[in-house]
């Protein structure tokens, strides 16, 4: 451990040699003399990642490199300039930048903008350090760390990952030096290339890198969310895939090797004062051994910060960035081996860490990869992906193969805590992905990785454990899902999600009385979805409060030009189960929308169906009472669709029963059907509740509601949903 503090603290200029060795491995870059230039914005006191450089005056560091690789690998003419606003905030409001970084994720900018990050250029690894006097360091969840205040951002992350750890935040380095020398803190907690340019400064010869990876933290570059703003960022991600592993690894030691760190007098005086007399006379011997030194230091600190980058310390198997560039070379050097690539974690790992201690955590890691790696062989990978989640890149040579490492491998690690006298067995979710023969001619393994994950995911959303092979219509709806979800703002904002409405009709009159507020989405990239697909990804998701709010407000606009038209309607909306959240006061949210538009309280009616008193029976009934209270129509909608009950009618405040006519169409016994219909209607009048009958699409079906007493009626037989405007026509006719 101090070996690597001294070697990092006593890094010399770069050889010719390793200069010229440096030039070869990067390619000149290409001259876009007729591209478009990507303005970058980037902090300049941040070396090595960001700085300027002392002998050209330019902008110089590892995020320079690698944004400006990116960047002319998609056709970019890369302007590098500094930010000369104080936050990264106000720098995305500003025109004079097309992008902005380091980012780890999506932000609003000041003017509270939402944003658009890239992919992600490279992984910084953060990593503690400590003073040499110290014998022993107290373990992670209670250590007592010291960071900048600028990175209370990585603080938050850090106490979600330890909540037992005890963050100090300061404004300098400085202060957190004399805090730690002091025993305020155990350890200081910052990026691992910058610690590499920080412990140069002589004043710090006492401090040591604690050699284990706390984190890492995504390095990324965002815009604000403008189509401007999207096209930069999707374009710059194109030449970020093209990024290899080799050139973010050279990157980094070309920056992290340099002498960045310029002494001023003070760090001379406290280096070189006490023992300048001897440094006279013992000056010419020493010049040989320190050329010779600093050449082994150097070939010492390349081993040790590759070894951090491309191993995990805890349990000996790669890391994340090293597991896929060997899975990349394994493909490459075996094209005619079948292999699988597996992903995998043990559930509920956070309950092991809290309730048996970190350290049984750890020792179950260690020896899960220890008997995965027993059984590999030199064509096959071990890596680990972060926290507990493992994956193997495995030749597979027969159909048994997942047997044998269940029985070999996870039916010891599922007993581990059992062996030792303690009454918990281990659960093991995973995902296989068998490769394709395109995989071999482009490996891509992150995309491999996402296809395993999607199949693991399913079996830890389950009771059971073991692996589940990966489905690519999984991965493909999944894909939907989410581009459904991410674009909803943009969808409200930007109208592409319109109000449509069904009326409903008295039969025996043949007028419409009313009608329902339904949606419609015509997406940007995905065209017009069905209500069907895109209202239950909204609920999973829980966003669907955001699109009913949208439904509300546009009801009560068209309910009020309408009034100024001298055109009186009533509209009915619906309520989801998903609406009544906590701290949300939903009967007030609709009387104020009622005072907003100037409306009488019985033009909004509000659906709510049967379904959500069933899951949300209390909530919901108290929310029904208060909106009954305040004059608000309330109805039960789809009744009989599948949830009915009785015993809901009487404990349900609600003014109408919306029936669904499922008893009246598809299979089963339509005589039965009748029966039940005509004595629903019935009990519904007893209970003195008006009624109306939804889903009608027979005149056969009308006639016999009208017969047994339900006039009023919505569906298919009279009209489908319509725009609005089409709406208004068919009033007015």
């Amino acid at each position: 451990m101090a070996g690597l503090a001294r070697s990092m603290r006593r890094i010399g200029p770069i050889l010719m040699g390793v200069c010229l060795a440096m030039c070869c491995l990067s390619a000149p870059a290409p001259a876009w003399a007729e591209g478009e230039t990507l303005a970058v914005g980037v902090p300049v006191d941040r070396p090595p990642m960001f700085y300027r450089n002392d002998q050209t005056g330019e902008i110089d560091g590892i995020g320079v490199d690698l944004v400006r690789m990116a960047g002319e690998a998609a056709g970019y003419s890369v302007d590098v300039k500094a930010l000369s606003e104080p936050t990264l905030k106000e720098a995305l409001d500003s025109d004079a930048y097309d992008v902005v970084m380091p980012l780890g994720s999506a932000i609003k900018s000041a003017a509270g903008t939402p944003t658009v990050i890239s992919d992600n250029l490279i992984q910084t690894p953060f990593t503690l350090v400590t003073t040499d006097r110290r014998s022993s360091m107290p373990e992670l969840g209670s250590l007592r760390v010291g960071m900048l205040s600028s990175q209370a951002g990585v603080g938050e992350t850090i106490k979600q990952i330890y909540p037992g750890i005890e963050i100090t935040f300061f404004g300098t380095t400085d202060e957190g030096v004399r805090a730690m020398r002091a025993g305020g803190v155990d350890a200081l907690l910052n990026n691992s290339y910058v610690w590499s340019y920080t412990l140069q400064k002589p004043a710090y010869s006492d401090l040591v890198v604690v050699p284990q990876n706390m984190l890492s933290m995504d390095f990324k570059a965002g815009a604000v969310d403008t189509p401007e703003g999207r096209a930069a960022i999707e374009r710059l991600n194109k030449g970020i895939a093209t990024l290899q592993d080799t050139n973010r690894q050279a990157v980094v030691l070309d920056h992290t090797t340099r002498r960045l760190y310029k002494y001023d007098f003070f760090d001379y005086l406290y280096q070189y004062m006490p023992a300048v007399v001897v440094c006279v006379v013992l000056f010419a011997s020493l010049v040989a051994y320190g050329v010779q030194k600093r050449r082994e230091e150097r070939r010492e600190q390349e081993e040790k910060v590759r070894d951090l980058m491309e191993n995990d310390t805890l349990t000996g198997a790669l890391s994340s960035m090293g597991f896929k560039a060997r899975v990349a070379e394994l493909l490459r050097e075996n094209p005619d081996t079948q292999y699988f690539l597996t992903y995998a974690n043990i559930k509920d790992f956070k309950y092991i860490n809290d309730s048996l201690g970190r350290k049984a955590g750890d020792d179950l890691l260690r020896y899960w990869f220890t008997r995965t790696a027993a059984y590999l062989t030199d064509k096959e990978a071990l890596g680990r992906m972060g926290g507990d989640r493992l994956s193997v890149l495995r030749v597979a040579t027969d159909d048994d193969d997942l047997y044998k490492i269940d029985s070999s491998v996870h039916e010891h690690v599922r007993n581990y805590f059992v062996a030792q006298g303690e009454e918990y067995r281990v659960r093991i979710s995973g995902g296989i992905y068998a490769l394709s023969p395109e995989d071999y001619e482009n490996p891509n393994v992150d995309q491999m990785l996402d296809y395993a994950r999607v199949a693991e995911k399913r079996v830890r959303e389950t009771f059971a454990d073991g692996y589940e092979f990966y489905n690519a219509e999984q991965w493909n709806a999944g894909r939907r899902n989410a581009e459904i979800v991410a674009h909803l703002p943009a969808a409200l904002e930007g109208g592409e999600i319109k109000v449509w409405y069904q009326p409903q009709v008295d039969f025996s009159t043949g007028q419409i009385v009313g009608a329902e507020a339904l949606c419609r989405w015509e997406h940007a990239s995905l065209g017009m979805l069905s209500p069907a697909e895109f209202i239950p990804t909204l609920e999973r998701h829980d966003l669907i409060h955001k699109l009913d709010y949208h439904v509300w407000e546009r009801a009560c606009q068209d309910l009020r030009r309408w009034n100024e038209q001298g055109q009186r309607r009533a509209i009915s909306v619906n309520l989801s189960r998903s609406d009544v959240r906590e701290g949300v006061d939903i009967p007030s949210f609709f009387s104020n929308l009622i005072d907003t538009y100037g409306l009488d309280v019985d033009q909004l009616h509000i659906e709510i169906t049967e379904s959500a008193f069933v899951e949300k029976a209390e909530e919901l009934i108290r929310t029904t009472a208060k909106l009954r209270e305040l004059g608000f129509r309330v109805e039960m909608d789809d009744f009989g669709s599948g949830y009915s009950s009785l015993n809901m009618l009487k404990e349900v405040p609600v003014d109408r029963i919306k029936l669904d006519l499922r008893f009246l169409s598809g299979e089963g016994d339509m005589q039965r059907g009748h029966v039940i219909v005509s004595h629903v209607i019935q009990m519904i009048a007893s209970l003195r509740m008006d009624l109306i009958a939804e889903g009608v699409e027979t005149e056969q079906q009308a006639l016999f509601l009208q017969e047994h007493g339900c006039s009023c009626m919505q569906g298919f037989h009279f009209y489908k949903p319509m725009d609005v405007e089409s709406f208004e026509k068919i009033v007015a006719s």
